[in-house]
C-alpha cells in the first residue's frame, strides 16, 4: 500500500528524507501524516522517524543547506526547515522510564522499538519517501476499519503517560467508526486509572480539551467520557447530556470549542482547563448570555456575531426549545447595527449624567430590539 500527496511529493519534503536516507540512514514518515493520509484527510504536519541520532541529523541537514532547530534534543527530536517548510525529525527511540508525565528514553536502531512506544495502532505507521507503507505492528487494519486501541496494553501505554486517557477519546473523536462503542480494553483502562489525570498539567488536559470538543462531532466520545468518570475529574459538575442536541443545531456550522464547553458547564472550567484571559472573558460573556433571554439581534451587537452564534444554539440545546425563527439573519442585523445617539445629542448633559442617560437610551434601543431610531431616541 501507498500514501500520495502533494505534501508528500514536494521538492522540500524529499530533500529532506534524501539528505539521510543519501548517507545510509533511514528516514520514515510517521505518524499523524501517514494516517491523515491513508484516511484522505489534510495532512499539517511532517514527523519523520530515523535511525540517525540528532547529531548526526543536524549535520546532515545543515550540509544540505537546511536550516535545523534543536526543538526537543534532549529526546533526539530537531526540526529542519526547507523551503520556509518544518520537518520534525526524532530518532528512533525506547523507553527506559516513565512516570506518567514524561519518559526517559534511550536511541534505537530499531523500528520496532520506535513502533512500540507510540500510543495507539494507528498511529504507529510509517512510509517511505516513495509513499510505501509500512506496518510493524499490524495497525493498518485498525486504521482501515476506524477502530482506535492502543499498543499493546492499555493500561501499560497509559500508566506511561495519562495525558493518554484524554487522548483516546480525542482520537475516537476524530478518528473513530462513530457507529461503533470505543475500545472496551481501552475504555476500561481509562475508567480505572482515570485518578492519574490529577498528576497532568492543567495546560495539557486543557489543549486536549479543545481538540477533543472541535472534533466534528465528539459527543459520542464525551458521553463515554462521562460513563467511565473521566469527565468528572477533570471538569466536576460537567453535563455531556446537551452536546449532541448542539451539534445537530450546528448543521454545517464551524465547530467552535468554546460554545461546546459552555453546554458542558462545570464547576469553575476557566480554571480547570487553564484558558487564557481572553478565552475566560469569552466564557464569561457567553455564561452571561445564557443566564437570561435576549434577543439573538441584541446579542449580535453586544457579543458579535460569533458570540451571538454560540448563545442562541447553547440555549436551544440547554434548555430543547427550537432556535427563534429568522434568528440568522437577526444576528447578522445586530451584527452591523449601530447605536444611533451619540454624546453630541446632548448637549445640555455631560459627566455622570451624560454617561446615564446614554446608558438609559441604549437600554431603550436594546429593549426595541435595535429598532428605534435616533430621533425616536431623542424624543
Amino acid at each position: 500500500m501507498r500514501i500520495t500527496g502533494d505534501w508528500l511529493e514536494r521538492p522540500a519534503t524529499q530533500s529532506v528524507l534524501a539528505c539521510l536516507t543519501e548517507a545510509g540512514h533511514q528516514a520514515l514518515l510517521v505518524g499523524g501524516c501517514v494516517r491523515n493520509a491513508l484516511l484522505g484527510a489534510q495532512v499539517a504536519d511532517v514527523d519523520i522517524s530515523s535511525d540517525a541520532r540528532p547529531e548526526t541529523v543536524t549535520n546532515l541537514a545543515e550540509k544540505a543547506g537546511f536550516k535545523v532547530v534543536p526543538t526537543g534534543i534532549d529526546h533526539g527530536t530537531v526540526t529542519v526547515i526547507a523551503s520556509g517548510v518544518p520537518h520534525e525529525i526524532t530518532t528512533f527511540r525506547r523507553d527506559v522510564e516513565t512516570d506518567g508525565r514524561r519518559a526517559v528514553v534511550a536511541f534505537s536502531d530499531s523500528l520496532h522499538d520506535d513502533a512500540a512506544r507510540r500510543d495507539f495502532t494507528m498511529n504507529a505507521l510509517y512510509a517511505q519517501a516513495d509513499g510505501t507503507v509500512l506496518d510493524p505492528l499490524g495497525g493498518l487494519p485498525d486504521l482501515q476499519a476506524r477502530r482506535l486501541r492502543f499498543v499493546g496494553e492499555a493500561e501499560t501505554r497509559i500508566r506511561e503517560d495519562y495525558l493518554r486517557i484524554l487522548r483516546f477519546f480525542r482520537f475516537h473523536a476524530w478518528y473513530g467508526d462513530p457507529s461503533e462503542g470505543l475500545d472496551p480494553e481501552g475504555l476500561a483502562a481509562c475508567a480505572a486509572l482515570s485518578a492519574g489525570l490529577e498528576t497532568i498539567s492543567k495546560e495539557r488536559i486543557g489543549a486536549e480539551m479543545r481538540k477533543l470538543l472541535a472534533a466534528p462531532d465528539p459527543a459520542p466520545s464525551v458521553a463515554a467520557m462521562a460513563q467511565a468518570g473521566v469527565l468528572r475529574q477533570i471538569l466536576p459538575g460537567a453535563d455531556p447530556r446537551a452536546l449532541a442536541p448542539l451539534v445537530h443545531l450546528e448543521d454545517g456550522l464551524p465547530a467552535r470549542w468554546q460554545r461546546r464547553l459552555a453546554v458542558l458547564g462545570g464547576a469553575d472550567v476557566a480554571e480547570a482547563l487553564r484558558l487564557s484571559t481572553a478565552e475566560r472573558r469569552q466564557m464569561a460573556q457567553l455564561a452571561q448570555a445564557l443566564s437570561g433571554p435576549a434577543a439573538p439581534a441584541v446579542l449580535a451587537w453586544r457579543m458579535g456575531a460569533e458570540g451571538a452564534r454560540d448563545a442562541v444554539l447553547a440555549m436551544a440545546a440547554m434548555t430543547g426549545a427550537p432556535t427563534p425563527q429568522g434568528w440568522a439573519a437577526e444576528v447578522a442585523r445586530g451584527a452591523a447595527a449601530t447605536f444611533p445617539v451619540k454624546a453630541a445629542d446632548l448637549p445640555h448633559l455631560s459627566g455622570p449624567a451624560l454617561g446615564r442617560k446614554l446608558k438609559e437610551l441604549e437600554q431603550s434601543w436594546c429593549d426595541s430590539v435595535l429598532r428605534m431610531s435616533r430621533e425616536q431616541l431623542l424624543a
